[in-house]
């Protein structure tokens, strides 16, 4: 077993652009509406499959059907790959959307999983903003005034968002993304999602978007009220600086700054890196590569001394710091 490299899916909707090729390098065709790239995923016909080594074309599925110890170490019981880690261009707005919980996801016959998620910021045009939740004293009946009267944006709590900021999304919570901004989405292994209002928009087609209301309402939280963006908690681990954003059920996310190497702790949990800034060698045993931004890399439970240290390409200048986003299941 080795580091797992995979070759991303790309989602291609009305509201994408093309920085996932310009900021994050993906290798995008013709045409301005390359939404999601999907770096790993394990969501039914969705399937990422690896790129070199000696998985080379499998898919994720296969290797946890067949090496789900290795992989997955404590999280083996799994039939699946817990996570769906992708990036988005919202070059436009998004829809107003709610994602259920697993036990809503089940009562409504949508499957076994529902969708929390999180967001780190990579990219925001000046004024870009977010939406999550609902403004203090939104409650279920001025929630559906506003969507009946076309005034839902009236109910919404936003704010300006810059890179860097994370956003933990639970299930339950009203949101969109608002256009001009590249992010980092870290989710349960599900795309289930119910369309609240599309801001009056048509499809392609020239007609409206298909939008899930009754199911929404079900799914809604309207005691959560508004959702701003995580405070870091940050410490000193291993010679290094480590902001703590998200610890949920389902997945927790570090950012490491790293001005040395830094060993992964061998304690049976897979791992998700992601550099942010600068370039990351990754190092086991044998086994050497540089990533950057736009790259994702999944290290299986069963490796033990993997190192992380800062690098630069060759033929350029290393840079102050290098920022490695750090996910795993607890």
């Amino acid at each position: 077993m080795h580091p797992l490299h995979f070759r991303p899916i790309l989602k291609r909707m009305r509201w994408g652009g093309r920085r996932l090729g310009t900021l994050l390098g993906k290798p995008l065709g013709e045409g301005s509406d390359y939404a999601e790239s999907w770096e790993i995923a394990d969501c039914g016909p969705d399937q990422t499959t690896v790129v070199g080594g000696v998985y080379q074309g499998w898919t994720l599925r296969q290797l946890v059907e067949t090496h789900g110890t290795a992989i997955l170490g404590l999280q083996s019981t799994a039939d699946h790959f817990p996570l769906l880690i992708k990036f988005l261009d919202a070059h436009d707005r998004l829809s107003v959307q709610v994602h259920p919980n697993d036990d809503q996801a089940r009562r409504l016959g949508r499957g076994p999983r529902g969708k929390t998620e999180a967001w780190l910021v990579l990219f925001a045009e000046p004024h870009a903003r977010l939406y999550t939740g609902l403004k203090r004293g939104v409650d279920r009946a001025a929630f559906v005034g506003g969507v009946d009267r076309n005034r839902i944006e009236e109910c919404l709590h936003s704010y300006h968002v810059h890179p860097g900021d994370c956003v933990m999304v639970p299930a339950g919570t009203v949101h969109a993304i608002g256009e001009g901004i590249v992010l980092a989405e870290i989710q349960q292994s599900s795309d289930l999602t119910f369309r609240i209002d599309d801001w009056g928009r048509l499809g392609a087609d020239g007609k409206p978007r298909m939008l899930h209301r009754d199911e929404a309402l079900e799914c809604i939280d309207f005691d959560r009220g508004p959702v701003d963006p995580i405070k870091p908690q940050r410490h000193e681990e291993d010679e290094h600086q480590v902001e703590n954003l998200v610890a949920c059920p389902y997945f927790e996310m570090r950012r490491h700054v790293l001005t040395s190497s830094w060993r992964l702790p061998d304690d049976e949990r897979f791992r998700i890196l992601m550099p942010l800034a600068g370039h990351a060698e990754v190092h086991h045993e044998a086994w050497r590569q540089t990533l950057g931004l736009g790259d994702t890399l999944l290290i299986p439970a069963c490796l033990e001394r993997v190192t992380v240290a800062p690098a630069s390409p060759e033929g350029s200048r290393a840079s102050a710091s290098t920022i490695v986003l750090e996910v795993f299941v607890r």
